[in-house]
């Protein structure tokens, strides 16, 4: 099973998290399909992964295109993700990735007794979205919602958007009490989104010091309220 590369963890009977170098994939299974949710960031046999839970068809959708999302794309035939995150993608895709399709906001994805809503959550990147499962009450956020800093500088970052998907997300929580995060804790309560609605405001005030970040990127970190970013100020 690639263990080498990837910790395999299943959180319920149709919940699997598969975690490699800090960063975590979703697979959720149904009566008819299974759902992957990202391919991770580095290249095991993450095809070989899944094969071992279920031997279902397999829908690979990504939250985005960052590098540390698409690492074994090339391992699936199609990649579904939001229409505005296909040209980032086809710009970072290698050779023989996943070609793109697309998915809207409102769009569903059945999988047999188990449904997943996107939902379009600009910022991170413009075309990021989280998977809402209503009957479940799960929210699968991405990269948007963590309790590790989150990247908000460089390429296809736009902090205003992430600011009002922030908002959105908090609206929505009546709709969930769990999300599952790509990186830190597997899973956190909705009272993180509004860990970082603060600690960013309060970041782009100037009330947050800078802290040198624990790997050398061109950007600061700044922590407050639980949350945290990594920006250029």
């Amino acid at each position: 099973m690639s263990e080498e590369f990837y910790k395999v963890i299943k959180v319920s009977d149709n919940t699997w998290s598969i975690e490699s170098d800090m960063v975590r994939a979703w697979l959720f299974t149904g009566s008819d399909k299974a759902l992957l949710v990202d391919t991770a960031n580095v290249h095991g046999n993450l095809a070989e992964v899944v094969k071992a839970i279920t031997d279902l068809p397999v829908i690979l959708v990504n939250t985005h295109a960052d590098g540390d999302h698409i690492a074994c794309n090339d391992q699936f035939e199609t990649a579904w993700m939001h229409e505005k995150e296909t040209e980032l993608y086809l710009s970072r895709a290698g050779e023989g990735f996943a070609e793109p399709a697309v998915l809207s906001e409102g769009d569903t994805i059945d999988l047999g007794g188990r449904v997943f809503e996107v939902v379009h959550i600009p910022g991170h990147t413009h075309g990021s979205i989280a998977l809402l499962d209503r009957e479940n009450r799960v929210l699968v956020a991405g990269d948007t919602i963590s309790d590790r800093p989150v990247f908000l500088f460089g390429e296809a970052r736009d902090i205003p958007a992430f600011q009002k998907s922030l908002r959105r997300l908090k609206e929505m929580s009546k709709d969930y009490d769990q999300i599952l995060a790509s990186h830190g804790s597997c899973c956190v309560g909705p009272e993180q989104i509004g860990n970082e609605i603060v600690c960013l405001e309060e970041c782009l005030a100037g009330k947050v010091a800078a802290e040198e970040p624990p790997f050398p990127i061109p950007a600061k970190m700044y922590c407050s309220h639980g949350a945290g970013f990594y920006l250029t100020l």
